[in-house]
């Protein structure tokens, strides 16, 4: 895992998970625009932490997940 300072993500195109709902709950974005990375922040705090995992491991990520 890497992290980012905020110049490198700022003016990123961050688009909010599929499974977001319309009242803003509790939901991750992540970044397109990175190759070979995915950059992922927590959509109720845009200001916050940026993680950035690696296209791969992010891809094995989101494959347990819709298990």
């Amino acid at each position: 895992m890497t992290y980012v300072s905020r110049p490198e993500v700022n003016g990123a195109a961050w688009r909010k998970s599929s499974y977001s709902n319309a009242q803003g709950g509790e939901c991750v974005e992540v970044a397109d625009g990175f190759p070979g990375l995915v950059p992922v922040r927590d959509s109720t705090r845009p200001e916050g932490p940026v993680l950035v995992f690696g296209a791969t491991a992010w891809q094995a990520f989101v494959a347990q997940l819709a298990e």
